[in-house]
């Protein structure tokens, strides 16, 4: 896990995220980690497959159409690539 220090932050915000921190019964440290997580990672965006699959419908595929691409749809795990290989 990655580690990040924040410096240079106002009191006021400091006292504010402590406060927001106990109303939600958490460290400021977990606090903080929250409004990070939520502000990167939206519980609403939309994932890829999900976009792929809108586009799809918006132009009309038909489920033959759909079922092709879902016969050559690789769902093997991701390999993992080793950068420092120089093969």
């Amino acid at each position: 896990m990655a580690m990040l220090t924040v410096r240079n932050i106002p009191e006021e915000v400091h006292r504010a995220l402590r406060a927001r921190a106990a109303r939600h019964g958490r460290s400021t440290e977990a606090e903080v980690r929250e409004i990070l997580q939520a502000a990167v990672k939206p519980k609403g965006r939309m994932k890829l497959g999900s976009l792929l699959a809108e586009v799809g419908n918006q132009v009309g595929l038909t489920e033959e159409e759909k079922t092709v691409f879902d016969s050559v749809r690789d769902n093997s795990p991701a390999q993992v690539v080793d950068l420092d290989d120089p093969a």
